[in-house]
């Protein structure tokens, strides 16, 4: 007999959240990204959330995976080919891999002349397809909030995204609220029902003005730094980029006989009856576990049947699915 089933994960809560955005709201969700500038890595939001703009067709007719900021903020425009060194302010390694990521997804076309690299835009590409990032930090249980408080403080004071909401199963009481950056949203959310509470609604926040960031906690006081309006866009840019072409469904499938999807493309055990995280509960040691295939989830299809996103738009050169589609 399965065992007791077991109150949902933090990663269940998650994609049971992203599912939900994604059938009742005009947003892609995208997790785990990076939402730090100063301090590169030192923060990552569960869920960043790309409303589109007015020119959201038009970014998705260029490439349904990530394009490159340092590629989108170059020199390189779509008309006379230039060199490549020529289009970029900035280190040549990383103007070397803009490049060659941007020939790759097809924001550049790449041409030779004499042995030397020459590149243009293919597309232009349009500013204003997203109009706000909404960044949203899930903690299904208050009762144990970690680094909560000084995660939201970071995400308010920086403000690289227009909202910053935190997502809870538990029940909201005043103290919670009152412990919370007012600027902060909060959402209770059922995971099982799928019903979503605006306890308090976000403050907009200043993503046009200099952020302070928190670098370095020590005991009697914190070093910060000043993130300059200019830094911040290119945060953003590349933080509207990435969530466009990962998408919440990152995620590797377990190789496991009881293992499936469900219509949302969620793992879920059969022998637990639930959705599980093939990174921490599945593999040899489950006593569950038997070898087998992965199931079979087309990502791409589920994603572009219930968004704006478009799979291998036209004008992209066709190229083979492989893993790296779903990094």
């Amino acid at each position: 007999m399965p065992e007791p089933v077991s109150s949902p994960s933090e990663f269940a809560f998650e994609l049971a959240l992203c599912a939900h955005l994604e059938q009742t709201t005009d947003w892609l969700p995208a997790r785990q990204l990076g939402a730090s500038v100063a301090s590169p890595g030192s923060r990552i939001i569960d869920v960043c959330a790309v409303v589109p703009g007015p020119g959201f067709d038009d970014r998705a007719r260029i490439t349904d995976r990530a394009v490159p900021a340092a590629a989108i903020e170059s020199d390189v425009g779509t008309g006379s080919a230039v060199f490549w060194r020529d289009g970029f302010d900035c280190r040549p390694g990383r103007a070397r891999r803009a490049t060659d990521r941007a020939v790759e997804v097809g924001f550049f076309e790449s041409e030779r002349r004499r042995s030397r690299e020459y590149v243009r835009r293919a597309a232009r590409y349009p500013d204003d397809w997203f109009s706000r990032l909404v960044g949203i930090e899930n903690k299904p249980d208050l009762g144990s909030p970690g680094d909560l408080l000084r995660q939201l403080r970071l995400d308010a004071s920086l403000a690289v995204f227009d909202e910053v909401i935190l997502t809870t199963e538990s029940y909201v009481t005043g103290a919670h609220l009152n412990r919370i950056p007012e600027a902060v949203g909060v959402w209770r959310f059922d995971p099982d029902t799928g019903d979503r509470e605006v306890v308090r609604e976000p403050r907009p926040l200043s993503p046009d003005s200099t952020g302070v960031e928190p670098v370095e906690y020590h005991s009697l006081h914190t070093d910060v730094a000043l993130v300059s309006p200019a830094e911040k866009r290119t945060a953003r840019l590349r933080l509207a980029e990435r969530a466009y072409g990962k998408g919440w469904r990152a995620y590797d499938l377990p190789g496991c006989a009881r293992a499936r999807v469900d219509a949302d493309g969620r793992p879920v055990c059969d022998h637990f009856e639930r959705v599980v995280d093939p990174g921490s509960e599945c593999g040899t040691d489950c006593p569950a576990f038997e070898a087998a295939d992965p199931p079979e989830l087309d990502r791409d299809g589920l994603r572009e049947s219930r968004t704006g996103w478009v799979a291998d738009p036209p004008g992209v050169v066709r190229r083979q699915s492989g893993l790296d589609r779903y990094r």
